[in-house]
């Protein structure tokens, strides 16, 4: 039985924990919300404009659940394909899907962030507070202390469990880690590349200087650029680039000429749209990009790590946000089953969710190489062109791993991963090999691909039943 009185803190008022907060609410829980930084409704961040994310069915099954998709609908730009831009300004797009109705979305994590607040607060049973940040948290007492930011005092507030919801600079994991009261294993990974925000202003006009619906990505090899579309219409850039190595990286990047030199080398067709090129790369951050893998997530039935504090991954498969949404979508599950019953319900959730966010964190990975260098090579064009027309003349046989990954919410990221890599696999072989060739006819090479896949991930079965034998 689920006592509707018990009291649930949540840590952190970001996209996972409001929704978290939102959810919490409507199932008739106490929930108090703490944040470090202003109500994000009330200041203005960034000059109005902040970041804006890919949002896609994963997350979009989060809003169903809580019963907000048409609200956030109306927040969405439609992005259909990736149009690719090479050094000459030639442009190409490439589809996402060979299912024209698949498609993934431009957001601002501001405005959305915005509404999953204001339709938390709508519960009674749902209070906020801002500018107070998590110092540490008593994970065994299950309290939690927090400073106040403006007047400096310190406060302890208790709960009958504490969600931590605080990003990649995780008070509660922190406390996990540094606290050695139980076996805790933490690892940070930092790619070598940075990134840095960047903006292609709307014409004056008030309209797109380039094609809205698509994420334009400049591929370069071992660096690229990628612009997502906003509402207003300008699109948020972001420059992906090493911090010290190539003939260009951010750590020589340090004059307007360099900066204008690069990007007339190397981005010729964007510059032309970005007159505010420098002011933009001079007066923004560059920050790192990391993996966070944590375990367990969850200290008995006190407390748990959930989003990002739980399992922080790099932007390149756009499913930092998605999986955070999807996280309260499979821990609002396990509640169904195993109600009032913290410690279990914890412990399952760790326990089914963890494969799955391991397995999205090593495919951003993989993304990261495919999208700034393999993007231009022939072979995987010829690859991209078989999956397409295989989509489309076989939609409900076949899905490529981008389309597992991103359009199959009802399989896990782990599952889409195994599956999605063993065609890739098997694809890429055949390409090499000749046994398929784009003039093929499609329903052939189909059968090939699903007789090949299937062999390789037999394959790849066996050789883990061969790891976990006792030799």
């Amino acid at each position: 039985m689920e006592n509707k009185q018990q009291n649930i803190l949540i840590i952190g008022a970001g996209l996972c924990g409001s929704l978290l907060a939102l959810r919490m609410g409507q199932r008739g829980y106490n929930v108090t919300v703490y944040e470090m930084r202003p109500d994000l409704r009330k200041t203005e961040i960034s000059a109005g404009r902040s970041i804006n994310l890919a949002f896609s069915d994963r997350g979009n099954k989060a809003m169903k659940l809580v019963g907000i998709e048409d609200k956030v609908k109306e927040l969405c730009i439609p992005m259909h394909g990736r149009m690719l831009h090479d050094k000459e300004g030639n442009t190409f797009l490439s589809n996402y899907s060979g299912r024209d109705y698949e498609y993934i979305n431009s957001i601002s994590r501001g405005d959305l962030n915005a509404l999953l607040l204001n339709e938390a607060e709508k519960h009674e049973n749902v209070k906020i507070h801002f500018n107070k940040k998590c110092k540490s948290v008593d994970f065994e007492k299950t309290t939690a202390l927090f400073q106040d930011y403006h007047t400096k005092d310190q406060f302890i507030e208790d709960a009958d469990c504490i969600i931590a919801t605080d990003g990649a600079g995780s008070a509660l994991r922190k406390s996990y880690f540094l606290e050695k009261k139980f076996l805790f294993s933490f690892s940070q990974h930092w790619l070598t590349h940075g990134y840095k925000e960047l903006s292609i202003l709307p014409a004056k006009d008030g309209s797109y200087k380039t094609h809205k619906n698509a994420l334009h990505i400049w591929p370069r090899g071992d660096f690229m650029v990628i612009a997502l579309p906003n509402l207003d219409g300008s699109f948020t850039v972001t420059l992906f680039l090493s911090y010290d190595e190539g003939d260009y990286n951010f750590n020589n990047l340090t004059t307007p000429e360099i900066v204008t030199e690069f990007f007339e080398k190397e981005f010729p067709d964007a510059l032309e749209l970005m007159p505010n090129l420098v002011e933009d790369f001079f007066s923004n951050p560059t920050a790192p990009l990391g993996t966070v893998k944590c375990s367990p997530w969850n200290y008995k039935g006190n407390t748990l790590l959930m989003g990002d504090s739980a399992h922080a991954i790099v932007p390149f498969y756009g499913q930092g946000m998605n999986a955070s949404f999807e996280d309260v979508v499979e821990f609002d599950s396990i509640l169904d089953t195993h109600k009032g019953d913290w410690e279990t319900v914890f412990s399952e959730y760790n326990k089914t969710r963890k494969q799955d966010t391991d397995a999205i964190a090593d495919l951003a990975i993989d993304n990261f190489h495919e999208m700034k260098d393999h993007v231009g090579q022939a072979i995987f064009q010829e690859k991209r062109k078989i999956e397409m027309e295989l989509e489309k003349q076989f939609p409900d046989d076949y899905s490529s791993k981008y389309s597992l990954v991103t359009f199959n919410e009802n399989i896990g990221y782990r599952e889409a991963m195994l599956r999605g890599r063993a065609q890739d696999k098997a694809i890429f072989n055949m390409l090499a090999d000749g046994i398929i060739s784009t003039n093929d006819a499609i329903n052939d090479i189909l059968d090939k691909v699903k007789t090949e896949t299937e062999a390789i991930l037999e394959d790849d079965k066996v050789a883990q039943f061969g790891l976990s034998l006792p030799s």
